[in-house]
């Protein structure tokens, strides 16, 4: 069978994304591997499949895929591009839509200079809605990596994430914690792994080892999960600078029970047909 389908990145945090809403289709966790292969298929972080809505009041069904063919909650970045792709495609008029997710409903909306801004929702932080094993919610926890005791942020953006501060995220041991942080026992869903240095109360750098996905250039619900994390500990501002391997991103949490707000580029790289037969 042919599918169509665009390739498109938020700060090269890539997707391939596919209209399911015009021509209905599942795939399996085999073929979204191989879709996602950067040799044998596409290549991608993940595979965004856009569908009808299940629930009143949505405009349309957003599924996420990573690139080990594990369907996940969230996706800040792939919600830029979704937003971005509905209205390339003639799928939507408006400016700004609400998507149903795994985790809930989410409003991504284009702004007048090209950016997109996503409501990412509230955050989460009871141990048993991340979910991780803890007796009590704490602002930081000690976990246990090879050997080391390592302090970290726990949280749910609609996914799960672990945020630790780091002096230099350039040598930051992402490739050696980040697999060890994401498949810890302590989460029994896995973990997105979040290496934050903080340069000032406006200022971030950032490094996810993404679950399912290993290190990506940019993560939008990283970025939000480090923020937040940065928030509840007294470290920084309202609004601030995320600035990522592939770029910069701004978010703004005015504090507990209120929504993330997410806003950054996204962008189309090619379009193209591919054969799910061979794959």
């Amino acid at each position: 069978m042919q599918m169509s389908f665009t390739k498109m990145h938020g700060l090269g945090n890539d997707f391939v994304v596919i209209d399911g809403v015009s021509r209905p289709l599942s795939l399996t966790p085999r073929q979204i591997r191989r879709i996602a292969d950067r040799r044998f298929g596409i290549g991608c972080d993940q595979v965004l499949l856009v569908e009808r809505p299940t629930e009143n009041g949505a405009d349309f069904r957003y599924r996420i895929f990573n690139a080990d063919g594990d369907e996940v909650e969230q996706c800040g970045n792939g919600a830029r591009c979704l937003v971005r792709f509905l209205r390339d495609k003639g799928l939507t008029d408006k400016m700004k839509v609400t998507v149903e997710t795994l985790s809930g409903m989410i409003h991504p909306r284009v702004e007048t200079d090209g950016q997109v801004t996503v409501d990412m929702g509230v955050p989460r932080f009871e141990p048993a809605e991340v979910p991780f094993e803890a007796a009590a919610r704490e602002n930081v926890y000690d976990l246990e990596v090879a050997g080391e005791t390592v302090q970290v942020s726990v949280l749910s953006m609609g996914n799960p994430h672990a945020v630790q501060i780091v002096p230099d995220v350039d040598l930051a041991p992402v490739s050696i914690q980040g697999p060890l942080i994401e498949r810890h026992p302590r989460f029994p869903r896995r973990v997105n792994a979040g290496f934050m240095q903080i340069v000032d109360r406006a200022h971030i750098r950032l490094r996810v080892y993404e679950r399912g996905a290993g290190e990506t250039l940019a993560c939008g619900s990283g970025a939000c999960a480090a923020v937040v994390a940065g928030r509840q500990r007294g470290m920084l501002d309202e609004s601030v600078e995320v600035a990522l391997p592939g770029g910069k991103l701004r978010v703004s949490w005015a504090g507990e029970g209120r929504s993330v707000w997410l806003t950054g580029p996204a962008a189309t790289v090619f379009e193209g047909v591919i054969d799910l037969d061979n794959l």
